[in-house]
This record gives structure tokens, C-alpha cells and sequence, in this order.
């Protein structure tokens, strides 16, 4: 004999609320990668500090970083590992512009000398390009030479700069990772032992 009453269903039982959000090392490494290598060819600009400054929002906003444990195969450490790797990579592509363009945050002197000369080779080649049209206008020979130029520093700082940003990034990464740490186990330490 059947049973007259309706059959209820359980519902399946929601997600907590950031269970479907993917993990904000993915997300960061994912953006932070596809970035740098598009903004890596030329010149550093600085919509690069912006999208530096964004990443590294991101990342401080949606970080979730497993219980502290001292474990060094650990979740935890992983994910340390990866979260300080990407905030490294994002301070690298923020401080990009900033290290091309001051001696005194990237300290190449050679190198920007270097640079220097090579812009200079650069305003010499447009007016020999020239040739005898260089005097029919001054102004505007003295403007595309010294364009061209700019861009010639820019690029050689630029490149310079990209094979340099590694170490700015491994670098922070490591203080990162030493901090977070150090909180991290601060605060596990610090924590009550749950009673029974």
C-alpha cells in the first residue's frame, strides 16, 4: 500500500558563501602573468603601476590562507608560498615604471649611461635619415630627433629594468612570506585550546 502523503525532497544544502569564488592565488597569478607579458614589450608605462596596485588589492581582499601549521609540506605553506609569489609579482609590475624612470630606486649607473649614448646614436641616425632635408626645418628635425631619442632611453631603461624585476619581485615576496608567517603563527599561537 502506497503512501497518500507528498514526498518531500531535501534541498541540497548552499554553499558557504565563498565556496564558488576560485582562489585568489589562481585568480592573481592568472591576471598577474597574462599582464606582465603584455606589458613587458617596450617601453614600462604607468598604467603598469595601476594594474600593479589593482592585482595586489585583489589580492589583499580575498586572501585566504590555511590554519598555520609549522609543517613545511603543508597547505598552508603552499599556499604561502604562492600568495607572497604573486604579491611579488604585482609589486614588481606596479614599481616597473618607477625603477625605469629614478636613478636613485634603481641605481644602474653604467647602464643608464649607457642608454644615454645609445638615444643620442638614435638623434644622430634621424638626421642622417635626412640627409640634405635636415636644414629645410629646424624645428621640426630638432623635435622627431629628440622623440626619438626619449624613446630609445625608454626602452633600453625598460629593458634593463625587465631583466632586473625578478629580483625586486623575488625580494618582496620573501618579506612577505616572513611576515605572514610570523603573524600567522602569532595568532595560532595566541589562540585559546577549544575545551573538550
Amino acid at each position: 500500500m502506497s503512501d497518500p502523503s507528498p514526498r518531500v525532497t531535501p534541498r541540497p544544502t548552499s554553499a558557504a558563501a565563498g565556496d564558488s569564488i576560485p582562489a585568489p592565488g589562481v585568480i592573481g597569478i592568472g591576471l598577474a602573468a597574462v599582464l606582465t607579458f603584455a606589458l613587458a614589450q617596450g617601453s614600462w608605462q604607468w598604467f603598469a603601476t595601476f594594474i600593479g596596485v589593482t592585482l595586489l588589492a585583489v589580492m589583499l581582499a580575498f586572501q585566504r590562507r590555511a590554519e598555520w601549521t609549522p609543517d613545511i609540506r603543508s597547505a598552508y605553506m603552499r599556499g604561502l608560498v604562492a600568495y607572497a609569489l604573486v604579491v611579488g609579482l604585482c609589486v614588481a609590475i606596479a614599481l616597473a615604471p618607477l625603477l625605469q624612470r629614478q636613478a636613485w630606486l634603481f641605481p644602474m649607473p653604467a647602464t643608464r649611461d649607457d642608454c644615454e649614448l645609445l638615444g643620442r646614436y638614435q638623434a644622430l641616425q634621424a638626421e642622417a635619415a635626412l640627409g640634405n632635408l635636415a636644414g629645410s626645418d629646424g624645428p621640426a628635425l630638432a623635435f622627431a630627433q629628440e622623440d626619438l631619442a626619449d624613446k630609445a632611453v625608454a626602452e633600453c631603461l625598460a629593458a634593463t629594468t625587465t631583466l632586473w624585476l625578478p629580483l625586486y619581485g623575488v625580494g618582496v615576496a620573501i618579506l612577505v612570506a616572513t611576515g605572514a608567517w610570523l603573524r600567522d603563527r602569532a595568532r595560532s599561537m595566541g589562540r585559546p585550546d577549544p575545551v573538550g
